[in-house]
């Protein structure tokens, strides 16, 4: 549902021109508004760098391995040279220019202290001009603190 709805927000920028496709996502407890802006701007992402497809298409899906649930989102954009996926998450970086595609470069950083923050972790795979996955997982479980 947290997909869902930050898909409707984010209805402007898509204009409802992309192939959007979510599997059932495994549940995890985490603080809302982090999880919320993990979401919101890794879909964002999805939308910027596919907007030159012509037939743009984004997925989401999760599972549980290991102790914890896996997300991705995927998208058949621009992508990115694997060769520099080490600098993806950090604060200002950027592997296209601000003439190709908007942006500050913080909001990949924003994804990683979120998830570090709930102890997860993040990772990407690409292919220039063949798309790009992002990935993040969860803990399962709930702690009381």
């Amino acid at each position: 549902a947290l997909v869902q709805e930050v898909w409707r927000v984010l209805e402007p920028r898509h204009r409802g021109q992309v192939d959007f496709q979510v599997a059932e996502l495994p549940p995890v407890c985490g603080d809302p508004v982090a999880v919320r802006q993990i979401w919101m701007n890794l879909l964002d992402n999805a939308i910027k760098f596919s907007s030159g497809c012509t037939h743009a298409r984004i997925e989401v899906g999760g599972e549980c391995q290991n102790g914890e649930a896996r997300f991705y989102v995927r998208d058949n954009g621009a992508g990115f040279d694997m060769a520099y996926a080490h600098k993806l998450f950090n604060l200002f970086q950027r592997l296209h220019g601000t003439d190709e595609f908007e942006g500050t470069g913080v909001g990949l950083a924003i994804v990683k202290r979120f998830v570090a923050k709930h102890g997860g972790r993040v990772w990407a795979k690409g292919e220039i001009d063949a798309g790009a996955t992002f990935y993040f997982s969860l803990p399962t479980h709930c702690t009381q603190g």
